[in-house]
């Protein structure tokens, strides 16, 4: 068969034949009288096993080693090119996201596009110092879309940066609850607190709906810092979690300043009394823990929370009656200078 024919049957077109005879991938078997190539059925069958490894993404030289070497070993060469895919598909999807940003940005001109492309390249600097900049710069100077900020903020372990971050977040005008709450999912737990500690610095009703949502997170730390950071705003639907952090110790000064906090209204300081006394009471409650919740009464208003201390003032734990008398005197002294 001549080179012209093997080139309509195959779909290889005559000059890619030749290349690929000049390069010794192929041979044809023989020539004509009049000198012209012609090819075998086991030329032409070599012909597709080229083609089907070139679609593979082998290059001319692997595939010369994969059809001429015996000894060749392919599930290396494929190993190998699994990890090439990968890392191409990575680069073509980041570049992907680099372009969804760009136009979110709705560039005027080109000097627009170029100063978002360089705040997204200082977002993503090994530099702390150019990762701060290019985050006080996402504000005025090239404002970059919200998904950007929170993929930043949510990735930064330097906690200037990260600061930096929340704050051109809350500037931005957009609100980044919902996005900020996937990260509330993530296997990784630094992930989970600086999505929650972002969330706690937003305004608003839906980032308050995203804080209550985290009251229930399987992650303590999650819980405690949203239990937190509501309380601080007067929902009353923290105080559980904050008792339970008085507890166990975890933040526990933030959760009784919280507390306190709630404590302003009547209704709700008594409540959170009640809640106090019923650990104090529990069998499981440990003696450093009975201490940490007499404290917390210190600041919490009513009357069930005074009965509470004069109670605990006879304890039979030293550590607690000692905090309890003190925590009375206080109060008495408090009483005398309001009257």
């Amino acid at each position: 068969m001549l080179i012209g024919e093997v080139a309509r049957r195959s779909g290889v077109s005559a000059r890619m034949l030749r290349h690929y005879e000049s390069l010794g991938l192929l041979r044809p078997a023989g020539r004509t009288g009049s000198g012209y190539r012609e090819y075998s059925d086991a030329d032409i069958r070599r012909i597709f096993h080229i083609e089907s490894l070139r679609s593979l993404g082998l290059s001319l030289r692997e595939i010369g080693r994969a059809l001429d070497d015996p000894g060749f070993a392919p599930s290396a060469l494929v190993d190998d090119l699994v990890r090439q895919t990968r890392e191409r598909i990575a680069a073509e999807t980041e570049l992907l996201t680099r372009l969804r940003r760009i136009g979110a940005a709705e560039p005027a001109g080109w000097e627009d596009v170029l100063q978002v492309v360089a705040v997204l390249r200082g977002l993503g600097a090994e530099s702390a110092a150019a990762r701060q900049r290019a985050a006080l710069a996402s504000v005025d100077e090239a404002p970059v879309p919200v998904e950007a900020l929170v993929e930043a903020v949510l990735s930064e372990p330097d906690p200037h940066v990260a600061g930096a971050l929340r704050w051109a977040l809350a500037r931005s005008g957009h609100d980044s609850s919902a996005l900020l709450a996937e990260g509330l999912g993530s296997p990784v737990a630094a992930v989970r607190e600086r999505a929650v500690r972002c969330l706690a610095g937003i305004p608003g009703a839906e980032a308050g709906a995203r804080l209550r949502d985290a009251l229930g997170h399987p992650d303590p730390a999650v819980r405690s810092q949203a239990a937190v950071a509501l309380g601080t705003r007067g929902e009353a639907a923290a105080g559980p979690v904050l008792v339970d952090m008085i507890v166990t110790g975890r933040n526990d000064t933030d959760a009784a300043d919280a507390l306190s906090v709630l404590a302003g209204d009547p209704a709700t300081a008594e409540r959170i009394a009640a809640r106090l006394v019923g650990r104090l009471a529990h069998d499981t409650t440990g003696a450093p823990a009975r201490v940490r919740l007499t404290q917390a009464l210190a600041d919490i208003p009513g009357r069930t929370a005074s009965r509470a201390l004069v109670r605990l003032s006879a304890d039979r734990d030293r550590a607690v009656s000692v905090t309890a008398t003190y925590l009375l005197q206080l109060r008495d002294a408090d009483a005398r200078g309001g009257s």
